[in-house]
């Protein structure tokens, strides 16, 4: 990808990078010139090339997909569906920086647009949301510092598509919205994600990299990154077929920043590390780098011998796990890449140990590939024999630091635990070959893990506080391969999930560009188009659910996982079959929104389980020396041989095999949830070829990236919408030609745009108006081009007629002029062909040229006289020249004797001037120090006056905090007082409920032994049944063999006696089984006398339930109450928000105070430009600041140390000029004997000099009125400054306060939030709690009506039962009258019927028996449905109860509802007004920013132009010393100096006019400076801001004492010099004496002396002048100091009064955080409170599925009864059937056989049949009884089963509630410790911040010591430099005297 271009040694600039960002004009002038026709341009597919190519349409329709186009390119004609052809974008849209605002979207558009940009440079293409970003394969100059400055703090719409524009949009919305940014970089293997990473990581660290030492000590974070970028590569990179360097693995960088836009650290999250290339790889492809690196030379030079110390070869292909492909890259130098990995371990500062434990446990995983195992025995049991150290096994194992035979042991014979006991396990070679790689890849993944982890801790800076984070996405994109695998699916779902993430993410910002707009807009949901293929995935029974279980089935194979998958999946629409043309044997396809895929499933369920050998794994976390292996099995059970049987079976419970997709869901979900939290940008990399050649492309593998990117998808959902936007003022100046007049007839945009549209006719369904801008339909925008095209070419066609007009008009209107002129000059030739022989004409002719002739006679008379006169004046000048020659040189000897002269009287006069001078001196250091000490005293007192403010203003604010504290302390007391009488109660509810849920234990268990005892009892009555038929089958056999006797009556009287034995048997039988009968029914009355007792124990236990029920309402009543108290507490709490809404509004009037001051000071310093620039230069400044302090603070000792070097020196200096002073002096007062004997003159002299010393101490007094005139200005100057400055030190503590609230604002915002979402989350639990319990009403209402169906339907039971009953009552009566009839027969017949009569009596006994038997079976059946009917009213009862108790909790959490609407609506509205509390107080701080940005530069011009008066100033003195030189040498006459004197005071006057303004300007600078300064003061520290003014003071002082020495040491040169010359002068001037006194013996010489010598001392006066002007000057210096030390102190002031006012934030902010501890202790008290309503709940729900599931299996048990009874009155009724047909046989054969028992027969047989069709009614009723029971018990079955899954869901919803609540518990619990630790932070700040002050409190006195020792040696400095100039004015004084002696 891109990179840097590197600068040179010499330090070239930056390239320009316009070239590679926008288009040349070259460029558009070529793609305006492009042939192109609206509406036959089209795009057609290229089937040579793959790509698209551009034709003419001939026919055809395109808006018919259906209808064929013939279209032409150049020569040839092709025929392609409408479908096929794409039109072709206007010019205009050439090189598009974004391809949404295409008019034609389609795939060719979209490939040109990105081919045209390529193949000019130009790599970064937008694509609506995206940025594509196209492989370059060469380094463009697109990522130096230079292009950083090009996006720096602009929008994406201001500058050319950039990967950085992108980068800064996430970083402004961080610092802006204060939300977390996201960037999503995907693309396939070699398309430069990696790269783009880094670059966007470079950019961050670019804008946000703070400063100050520690930037200095630490490394960058992009340096940071690269060094931990050869590990990860080494670890995490291999070669494939498309790159030789590609990542296999994704990662998700956090770059975390502060809340104030700072660096503060970096962590990586890695996904789906490719495991399987650790142990196989394809034929192209490499296993990763690091495997290779340690069998190379370099690494003999670690440690002794890399390749020794982990026990490898020098052979790869020993080591067949990273052998099986290429072992070699031609690119990548493996022995260089090694020494990179080296020193990367060592930058990053892992220790040795710790080095070698990772490249032995690498080598270790190599070497497991030469492990072999044998097959042993008959039973296929694996075993390796060799296993000594030199083997791979005995390599292998002292690599991972066990015993070999151990870890061999272990990989043939693992250890399973069957039930309590261990065993072990064989293994055959195949399973234990696959243990060894699944222990390999295991121990590198973990390594690799571990790895990231090491690197992420040193990319964090614990020191600084995390607010937001900017996060980088680098993960695969999209992938269809020729075979595709488990590791490919899995890339592509994530793929599809962040697919679905963007297109949810594209509605959202659609949605809300077009709801801002207010344009209507279909809503369409583009996240949900990819929706059935993610159900699929997840789904319960979906592909990732169906892998899991298969994974977890023992003998599930690659088979059955597809057929299971084709069984579950098979039907929908998305699951298809396999369309793969290079995978053969794929087993199946998907339809992903990037195309259709085919999957092969081989191996997935191996790679899915990747399975560990546990026993493996606890040798190693037992045995091994290796300390690095046993931390990366830290978390694995292992096989512990200790481990008690609960937390066995906790740990077995836990998650102890967790599958490769279930780690890869959970770290999808956990991406997904963090992208959904961040606000999201997209980044799309492409390759062009695959040759890697820079400007070729390949169409087909374009295009294939742009669909699998998501690109295309992203167009399309573009394209539904409104993908073309304009600005009102672009289209109407763009469009207004199509109707000028309808644009400007409105001033309402909408009103214009619809006018113009209507008049061109366009839909009004291909555009939309918003507030804005105007939204088009895609394709729309070519309509109004074409419109607009037709207009310009029709106005351009005008405009050339025009332009032809003009320039052949000017032709014609030549030649007609040329024609018109013809006829003049034939005209005129005319006549004079006419006029030529005419003798007048002839003489008129010749006359003509003499008319006007001057007279020459005359005028050289004229010019004779001017040049007799010229002459004349001329001679005269040359005369007047020859005496003024004589003249001069006269002059010049009367100069020299003068000069001769004066230099001998020189002498004397130099007394008077050093004593005139020294009493100056004496004067004005008395008068500077009597104002030194006024100034002193009234600075004291004012410091004094307001310190005394200061210190009680102090003390009332201690107390007022005193009293809050106090106040504080006490609520706090209340509140745990509170809190623990709360705990206690709540502990006595949840003792009360634990002995209630025991008390309802024992009563289930008690229920539960009485239902066994019932079954037991049913059981028996059962065996009583089936005794009791067995009885009716011997009752049965005993008719047959009456019928028999019967039939056979000889027969049976001769077997009488037979049978008359048989019947006393079977009566004593008879009577034993009615005996037994009656012990049965006793048996069963009670059983149910028993069953009666042990409900009403139930009924008075579910009483007793009601009544802890009631209780438990009470408790629930009590908590109502609390839960009052605290609403009430809330609304005093409001109250309290109230009051400090009020204080916002004082602060808002402040607030507005402040702007109209802003005002004023804009109004008096001018209004700047550059505010934007602001928050980027504040922090460059603030980082100066830093530097220069650091700087300062190192070079403070040694200035110091120079600067009493430099004074030494000059002292030194000084004394050396005193004593050649001295020197000079004694021969000066030589010289004054030489003259004693002039003695008088020297007197006139000395009157001369008093009056000259009135007259200077005139303009001495007048000057000292200015400068006083002056100290009252500067005085008055600094009372308005100390104004301004109270003024600016209220602001900042108001702006300070500001700061805080705008905090607690925020903070109480995020509690908001917080708390909102929080009861959003209660809200919609209760709302699910309300709907569970409206279902489980309806599910009583339909058991309800199921259970009166029931009991309709027994209440028919019983009237058929009562039918039967009568109809048995009738058979006995007829029977009764049938024994008489016979008893009437035997009486009538006689004895010889006796024996049919005992007979036929046996058996109406037996029938009697029977008969009495039915009955009291129908009375058992009637008392159990009786009992049934009570069972089912006491149900119904209790239902109904049920119902009642959910209506009460329906309202209740309806009204709770209610409430919390009604609290929502309140924070809502709070939350509203917060927000608009927030950006009024941003507004305000961005006036105030841009205030002091304005200050700022006010400053830098000021400064800028106080040095261009310096250095006029110097330049003026420079001229002044040259004029002064040049006036000392003399050489001019007297006129000539008088001129130059004169011309010279003029411009001393002007200068000191411009030295006044430059010094009153100068003064207005630093008044501005100094308001800047305490502005910037605002910003900075307070530790930083005192040092740094204290270093300034440090400076100013070197500076005065600089310019102090470098003043005397001018004075001192100056005078040397002076002497210097006035020795030369004097020797020159004895020779010009001499000379002069022989020439000029007869001149006038004493009054020439007397003019030299006043000439002499004006001179010297005008030098006296000078020096009075530079000690004016060096006053004002001194001046200047002072002002600059008061200064500083009142700074020093300001800078203890903001530590005072950050001392106060610090207790508000502390008092805020105790404020936010006792919210969070109320919100965990209610929280715990809601959570035992929660337990309560679910211990009603366990009581109730108990009591359900014992009803349930009742209900089964009756039904299962029901169904036996029903089985065996079947089994009877077919019986009975058999034997009809046999009774009918035997009578047959009777009817034959015996002819005298005829009637007898018959009258048997119609009784037989009458007793048949009974029982068959009978047992036809049982059955439909039966079957509607049966039916009756399957619906309440299903409806307990309903009921049953309902009561589960409520079940998982209340534990995942009580889950939820407990997890929210402990985030509480955390906060509070959080906030504990920060309040502990925060005092040990407010400490730090203490003792800092103290510390900068004596480092300012040592300082203010040392300013006084060196003002006090300045001083002194002063005094000798005042005696020097005293001295040098006295000798100056004798000089003069001396000078005028003669007269």
């Amino acid at each position: 990808m891109p990179g840097h271009i590197k600068l040179t040694k010499s330090g070239q600039p930056d390239p320009d990078p316009t070239e590679f960002l926008l288009p040349s004009i070259e460029m558009k002038r070529a793609d305006q010139q492009k042939p192109y026709d609206s509406k036959k341009s089209v795009w057609i597919p290229d089937p040579k090339t793959g790509g698209y190519r551009e034709g003419l349409l001939e026919s055809g329709d395109l808006e018919d997909p259906a209808s064929k186009c013939l279209v032409a390119v150049a020569h040839e004609k092709f025929t392609h569906k409408a479908a096929d052809v794409g039109r072709v974008n206007p010019p205009k849209f050439e090189k598009c920086e974004d391809m949404v605002n295409l008019t034609f979207l389609n795939d060719a558009s979209v490939f040109w647009n990105l081919k045209t940009r390529y193949q000019a440079k130009m790599i970064h293409t937008y694509s609506g949301l995206f940025v594509v970003v196209v492989n370059p394969y060469k380094r463009y100059p697109l990522y130096t510092h230079r292009v950083a400055k090009i996006y720096l703090g602009k929008r994406r719409n201001e500058v050319p598509p950039h990967l950085w524009a992108i980068a800064e949009t996430a970083y402004r919305g961080m610092l802006n919205n204060k939300k977390d940014q996201a960037m999503l970089i995907t693309g396939e293997s070699g398309a430069g994600k990696t790269e783009n990473t880094k670059k966007v990581i470079t950019y961050l660290a670019m804008v946000a990299t703070g400063s100050g030492k520690k930037a200095e000590k630490k490394v960058s974070l992009e340096d940071q990154i690269v060094a931990t970028n050869p590990i990860l590569e080494s670890y995490g990179n291999a070669k494939t077929s498309r790159n030789d360097n590609s990542s296999r693995f994704g990662k998700f960088i956090r770059i975390h920043f502060t809340s104030s836009g700072k660096l503060a650290g970096c962590d990586i999250v890695s996904y789906l590390l490719e495991k399987s290339r650790i142990t196989e790889q394809q034929e192209v492809e490499r296993s990763y780098h690091i495997f290779y690196q340690l069998l190379q030379e370099y690494g003999n030079g670690i440690g002794g011998g890399l390749r020794e110390k982990c026990q490898l070869s020098t052979d790869i292909y020993d080591y067949i796990y990273v052998s099986q492909g290429k072992t070699k890259v031609e690119s990548i130098d493996d022995n260089e890449e090694l020494e990179y990995t080296e020193d990367a371990f060592n930058v990053l500062g892992f220790a040795e140990q710790e080095k070698f434990d990772c490249y032995m446990l690498t080598a270790g995983v190599m070497t497991f590939g030469g492990v072999e195992f044998k097959t042993k025995g008959r039973d296929d049991q694996a075993e390796c024999e060799a296993v000594g150290p030199d083997t791979f096994p005995g390599k292998a194992a002292a690599l991972c630091g066990v015993d070999a035979s151990a870890m061999i042991k272990a990989f043939c014979k693992p250890r399973i635990k069957v039930g309590t006991e261990w065993v072990t396990k064989g293994q055959t070679c195949e399973q234990a070959t696959n243990a060894v790689g699944g222990i390999a890849r295991a121990i590198f993944d973990r390594l690799f893990k571990w790895l990231i982890e090491k690197c992420n801790d040193t990319l964090i800076d614990a020191t600084l506080k995390k607010a937001n984070f900017c996060a980088v996405l680098d993960i695969a994109g999209f992938e269809i391969f020729e075979y595709n695998g488990f590791e490919q699916i899995s890339i592509n779902f994530v793929n599809e999930k962040l697919q679905q993430f963007f297109n949810h993410h594209m509605f959202v910002v659609e949605q809300e560009e077009y709801v801002k707009e207010g344009i209507d807009w279909e809503m369409v949901d583009f996240g949900m188009d990819l929706q059935a293929a993610i159900v699929m995935f997840e789904k319960p029974m979906g592909l990732w659910a169906i892998l899991e279980e298969e994974s977890l089935f023992p003998k599930a194979t690659d088979k059955s996982f597809e057929e299971k998958l084709k069984a579950s999946l098979g039907k929908l629409p998305i699951f298809l079959k396999p369309q793969s043309k290079t995978d053969k044997n794929a087993h199946f396809a998907i339809s992903h929104y990037a195309g259709i895929v085919s999957y092969n499933v081989t191996g997935w369920l191996e790679k899915n389980k990747d399975p560990v050998n546990d026993t493996v794994v606890e040798i190693f976390k037992s045995n091994s020396s290796n300390a690095l292996l046993i931390h990366l099995w830290r978390d694995h059970p292992g096989q512990p041989q200790t481990a008690p049987k609960e937390e066995g079976k906790k740990k077995k419970k836990g998650g102890g095999g967790k599958t490769v997709s279930s780690v890869y869901l959970v770290s999808l979900n956990e991406l997904m949830t963090t992208l959904h939290s961040c606000e999201p940008h997209f980044v799309r990399c492409l390759v062009p070829n695959t040759h890697k050649k820079p400007g070729e492309v390949e169409p087909p593998l374009i295009m294939h990236q742009l669909t699998c990117n998501g690109v295309l998808e992203g167009i399309r959902i573009c394209m539904r919408g409104f993908p073309n936007r304009m600005l009102y003022p672009d289209f109407k100046s763009r469009y207004a030609i199509l109707g000028a007049k309808e644009i400007n007839s409105s001033d309402d945009n909408k009103t214009a745009v619809y006018a113009l549209m209507d008049k061109i006719e366009f839909g009004r369904e291909r555009y939309r108006l918003g507030h804005t801008l105007v939204f088009f339909r895609a394709g729309a925008l070519a309509f109004l081009e074409e419109k607009r095209d037709d207009i310009v070419l029709r106005l351009l066609r005008y405009l050339q007629g025009q332009a032809f007009l003009h320039i052949r008009s000017k032709e014609y209107r030549k030649r007609r002029d040329q024609r018109e002129l013809i006829k003049v000059c034939q005209r005129q030739f005319r006549k004079f062909i006419t006029l030529r022989d005419w003798g007048w004409f002839v003489i008129i002719q010749k006359t003509r040229p003499l008319v006007g002739m001057p007279n020459p006679e005359e005028e050289l008379r004229l010019l004779e006289e001017k040049a007799n006169a010229t002459y004349g004046v001329y001679m005269e000048k040359v005369q007047t020249k020859e005496q003024l020659l004589k003249d001069n040189t006269v002059i010049e000897d009367e100069k020299k004797a003068l000069l001769a002269q004066i230099e001998k009287e020189q002498g004397n006069l130099s007394q008077y001037h050093e004593k005139q001078a020294k009493i100056s001196a004496q004067k004005a250091d008395l008068e500077i120090q009597l104002q030194e000490a006024q100034d002193k005293l009234t600075r004291t007192e004012q410091e004094r006056v307001q310190a005394t403010g200061d210190k009680k203003a102090l003390e009332q604010e201690c107390t007022a905090v005193k009293k809050d504290i106090e106040d504080l302390e006490i609520a706090i007391q209340k509140l745990e007082q509170e809190k623990t009488n709360r705990d206690h109660t709540i502990r006595s509810l949840n003792d009360e409920i634990a002995n209630q849920d025991e008390v309802i234990n024992k009563l289930n268990k008690e229920k539960k032994h009485i239902a066994e005892n019932g079954a037991k009892a049913s059981e028996d009555l059962q065996v009583a049944n089936d005794k009791v038929d067995h009885l009716n089958k011997i009752k049965q056999k005993l008719e047959s063999t009456l019928d028999e006797l019967e039939g056979s009556l000889d027969k049976e009287k001769r077997g009488r006696g037979d049978i008359e034995k048989q019947r006393r048997k079977i009566e004593g039988e008879l009577k034993v089984t009615q005996e037994t009968v009656s012990e049965l029914e006793r048996s069963k009355k009670e059983l149910e006398a028993h069953i009666g007792r042990k409900e009403k124990e139930l009924g008075g236990l579910s009483g007793k339930l009601d009544d802890e029920q009631s209780l438990v309402g009470k408790v629930q009543k009590s908590i109502k109450e609390l839960q009052g108290r605290i609403e009430e507490m809330e609304e005093e709490l409001e109250a309290e928000r109230q009051a400090r809404a009020k204080a916002e509004r004082q602060r808002s009037d402040l607030a507005r105070e402040l702007e109209s001051l802003g005002e004023r000071l804009n109004e008096a310093g001018g209004a700047t430009a550059a505010q934007i620039e602001l928050n980027k230069k504040r922090e460059s400044e603030v980082s100066k600041l830093r530097k220069d302090l650091e700087e300062c603070q190192i070079q403070h000792e040694a200035t110091l140390v120079s600067l009493k070097k430099k004074h030494q020196d000059a002292v030194a200096e000084m004394t050396e000029q005193i004593d050649q002073l001295n020197k000079m002096k004694a021969k000066i007062e030589k010289d004054k004997g030489q003259i004693m004997n002039e003695i008088a003159d020297v007197r006139a002299a000395t009157e001369e000099v008093n009056r000259s010393k009135a007259s200077a101490e005139k303009s001495h007094k007048g000057l000292l009125g200015q400068l006083n005139d002056l100290n009252k200005r500067v005085e008055e100057a600094n009372l308005t400054l100390g104004d301004f400055e109270q003024n600016k030190r209220r602001l900042a503590g108001e702006n300070a306060d500001l700061l805080r609230q705008l905090q607690e604002l925020d903070n109480a915002a995020g509690l908001l939030v917080k708390t909102k979402s929080a009861l959003v989350s209660a809200l919609d639990e209760q709302k699910a709690l309300a709907d569970e319990e409206a279902k489980e009403r309806v599910s009583l209402l339909a058991k309800f009506r199921n259970l009166e169906h029931e009991c309709d339907g027994l209440k028919e039971n019983l009237d058929e039962e009562t039918v039967s009953k009568e109809n048995l009552a009738r058979q006995l009566s007829k029977a009764q009258n049938e024994s008489d009839m016979w008893r009437q027969k035997y009486e009538i017949d006689g004895i010889a019927k006796a024996e049919e009569l005992e007979m036929s009596k046996l058996k109406l006994q037996a029938r009697l028996s029977e008969s009495q038997c039915t009955i009291d079976n129908l009375n058992a059946k009637l008392s159990q449905l009786e009992k049934a009917k009570q069972k089912l009213n006491d149900e119904l009862n209790e239902t109904s109860v049920m119902l009642d108790q959910a209506q009460i909790l329906n309202s209740s959490m309806e009204k709770k509802a209610k409430q919390f609407d009604r609290i929502v609506a309140e924070w809502k509205s709070k939350v509203d007004g917060l927000s608009m509390d927030l950006d009024v107080s941003q507004k305000e701080t961005r006036n105030a920013s841009s205030e002091l940005f304005r200050v700022k530069n006010a400053y830098e011009e000021s400064v800028l132009q106080l040095d261009e008066v310096r250095r006029e100033n110097k330049n003026l003195s420079t001229e002044i010393k040259d004029i002064m030189d040049q006036i000392s040498e003399g050489g001019r006459s007297i006129h000539e100096i008088d001129k130059i004197r004169k011309r010279l005071e003029a411009e001393k006057l002007e200068l000191q006019a411009a030295l006044e303004e430059a010094e009153a300007t100068l003064e207005q600078e630093e008044n501005k400076v100094l308001r800047a300064q305490l502005e910037l003061t605002q910003v900075r520290q307070e530790i930083e801001r005192r040092l740094s003014e204290k270093d300034e003071e440090f400076m100013a002082i070197k500076k005065n004492q600089t310019k102090a020495l470098e003043a005397l040491q001018g004075a001192l040169e100056t005078e040397s010099k002076g002497k210097a010359e006035a020795l030369r002068m004097k020797k020159k001037l004895e020779t010009d004496v001499a000379d002069l006194e022989l020439a000029l013996e007869h001149a006038n010489a004493g009054a020439l002396e007397t003019q030299s010598t006043i000439k002499k001392y004006q001179n010297q006066v005008r030098d006296a002048q000078v020096k009075v002007d530079d000690e004016s000057h060096q006053k004002s210096i001194a001046q200047d100091v002072k002002v600059a030390a008061e200064r500083k102190a009142a700074a020093m002031q300001n800078a203890l009064e903001e530590g005072r006012t950050l001392l106060e934030q610090a207790d508000r902010g502390r008092r805020s955080l105790e404020q936010e501890l006792a919210d969070s202790n109320e919100t965990l008290a209610d929280l715990s409170n809601q959570n035992q309503a929660v337990l309560g709940a679910k211990r009603k729900l366990d009581n109730e599925l108990s009591t359900l599931t014992a009803d349930l299996d009742e209900m089964s048990a009756e039904a299962k009864l029901s169904e036996e009874k029903a089985a065996r009155a079947m089994i009877d009724a077919a019986r009975l059937a058999d034997e009809l047909r046999a009774e009918q046989d035997v009578a047959m054969t009777l009817e034959k056989d015996r002819k005298l028992l005829e009637a007898q027969c018959k009258d048997a047989q119609a009784r037989a049949d009458e007793a048949e069709v009974n029982a068959l009614k009978g047992g036809k009723k049982a059955m439909i009884k039966m079957e509607t029971r049966i039916r009756e018990l399957e619906s309440e079955l299903d409806a307990e089963s309903r009921r049953f899954a309902d009561s589960s869901k409520n079940l998982r919803k209340t534990e995942r509630k009580i889950k939820e609540l407990t997890f929210a518990a402990d985030e509480d619990k955390k906060n509070h410790e959080r906030m504990q630790a920060l309040i502990d932070q925060l005092q040990g700040k407010v400490k730090s911040y203490k003792k800092q002050i103290e510390e900068a409190e004596e480092i300012a006195a040592l300082n203010l010591a040392k300013f006084r020792k060196v003002a006090g040696a300045l001083g002194e400095a002063e005094a000798v430099a005042d005696e020097n100039e005293q001295a040098l004015a006295r000798m100056k004084a004798r000089a003069r005297s001396a000078s005028i002696g003669p007269m």
